[in-house]
């Protein structure tokens, strides 16, 4: 299977800086020949209703197909007041085992100041609880993210630094791709245990 990765824009806002990074990110995939297929979730232009929606949306069922092709994810956070933001938490209400189970993801704070680490945290404490999203080791934190990834050329040796970092985040985040091919393969989940404990 070639690797599909879908990176996810986890802001409500339109035309966010995490956008923004999930665009340059996305376009580093095809500059390092890294996947031959991508695909953008914006939260904020394919929003969710709030959880639980009784009927199902077809937001939902659009973003169910992405992620239904996905075999690896960068997830993109922006930090609100020390937060995860809304849209991205709902997200994880919505989306289980079926969509993101055992698939390897690439953390990414984004903040406008020097913060960026608390979503990060967060979403690793609660957001892979029943759906088995499997998030690497390493992150990446994008700090003075209006002043950083604009452009073609690095605005500075912090910006050549960061990108050379997300570059290497990158390549670590198709190796996992690789291997968890063989383990979703190996794993059963009986009903009995489709949620987390």
């Amino acid at each position: 299977m070639s690797p599909h990765i879908v990176v996810l824009s986890g802001s409500n806002r339109l035309d966010s800086q995490s956008a923004k990074v999930a665009r340059y990110l996305r376009q580093r995939l095809v500059d390092l020949h890294l996947c031959e297929s991508s695909e953008l979730i914006d939260l904020a232009t394919r929003q969710l209703p709030l959880w639980p929606e009784h009927d199902v949306d077809e937001t939902w069922q659009a973003q169910q197909s992405v992620l239904a092709q996905a075999t690896a994810l960068i997830v993109i956070s922006p930090e609100w007041n020390g937060m995860a933001c809304p849209a991205l938490k709902n997200f994880f209400l919505y989306a289980g085992l079926a969509e993101l189970g055992h698939k390897p993801a690439l953390l990414v704070g984004v903040s406008a100041g020097t913060g960026g680490a608390y979503p990060i945290a967060e979403l690793r404490a609660s957001s892979y609880k029943n759906c088995r999203i499997a998030y690497l080791p390493e992150q990446l934190i994008i700090r003075h993210v209006e002043s950083v990834l604009n452009g073609e050329a690095p605005a500075d040796p912090s910006d050549s630094r960061l990108r050379a970092r997300a570059d290497w985040a990158l390549r670590m985040l198709c190796r996992y791709e690789q291997a968890f091919h063989q383990i979703r393969a190996a794993i059963e989940h009986p009903p009995a245990y489709i949620s987390g404990m």
